[in-house]
């Protein structure tokens, strides 16, 4: 195998073993590397980070006692925030609460209830519920008259005044 092709699979090796890894190392006459194949497992999804209220407020003093240059900028590497964090956190602080520094919820807000839908649609189920029970009363009716029919039995009418009740 020539020098060119080994190097350039010496390369894709290192591309697709993780960082974590030892390089493997290659004995003289070895022709081909013993690489580990690439796990094919997705990696579950980044979680948002929340930081507590107290958390925020120490690590804002912790940066507000930094005196020297590079200090803040280490503690930001120790504790793996952004310097974005500290301008958010002492704006929220200089607004005077700590519920301030709490985090949000994210997402959109509930719609608040509103008392004349919340009217409307139990109406609504409610005419639902009586117009089910009004078909099967008119079912069992017709059967009645069915039976009635067919045993001989007279019906007796009542008169027709004009109204629906």
């Amino acid at each position: 195998m020539s020098k060119e092709r080994r190097l350039s699979q010496d390369r894709v090796v290192a591309m697709v073993r993780p960082a974590s890894e030892p390089t493997a190392e290659r004995s003289e006459g070895a022709e081909a590397e013993t690489a580990r194949p690439v796990d094919p497992e997705v990696l579950e999804r980044a979680v948002r980070r929340r930081f507590t209220a107290e958390y925020k407020l120490r690590v804002l003093r912790e940066a507000d006692a930094c005196q020297e240059p590079g200090e803040i900028g280490a503690l930001l590497r120790r504790e793996g925030l952004y310097s974005s964090h500290l301008t958010m956190w002492r704006r929220a602080r200089d607004e005077g609460t700590l519920q301030a520094l709490t985090p949000k919820k994210r997402g959109r807000r509930p719609k608040r209830a509103d008392p004349v839908q919340e009217e409307n649609a139990r109406l609504r189920r409610e005419n639902a519920r009586l117009e089910r029970r009004l078909h099967q009363a008119e079912l069992a009716i017709d059967l009645q008259k069915k039976v009635a029919e067919i045993l001989g039995i007279p019906l007796k009418t009542l008169p027709d005044d004009g109204s629906d009740l």
